[in-house]
């Protein structure tokens, strides 16, 4: 098996840490803090790692939340499962051969 590295998000854990459960806790704190985002913004950011991130956001999350960038994003290594191979599983056919099939019109007395 081999590895990869990955960046976990941990923005809904440290939430709930901070009291936090609804996605729209977050929206009155940012706009305090100057950054004017949607609630579905927010909704999308909480719940699924951001492939990009603003950097004004980044720091009044850490702001809100008393956190680092570190404690938001971690690097974690995971296993990947190599998929077997087609054919390299089970047992072989053996003796079993195909019948040839022999198809009849109705009617047909043969």
């Amino acid at each position: 098996m081999s590895t990869r590295t990955v960046l976990r998000w941990n923005l809904r854990r440290l939430m709930a840490e901070n009291g936090m459960f609804a996605t729209t806790d977050l929206v009155a704190p940012l706009h305090e803090r100057g950054v004017e985002i949607s609630r579905q913004m927010v909704h999308r950011i909480a719940t699924k790692p951001p492939q990009r991130i603003n950097l004004d956001l980044l720091a009044a999350l850490c702001d809100i939340l008393a956190c680092t960038p570190n404690d938001l994003f971690e690097l974690a290594q995971e296993q990947i499962r190599e998929a077997p191979a087609v054919n390299d599983s089970g047992p072989g056919i053996g003796d079993l051969r195909p019948i040839r099939a022999r198809i009849r019109r109705p009617g047909d007395n043969e």
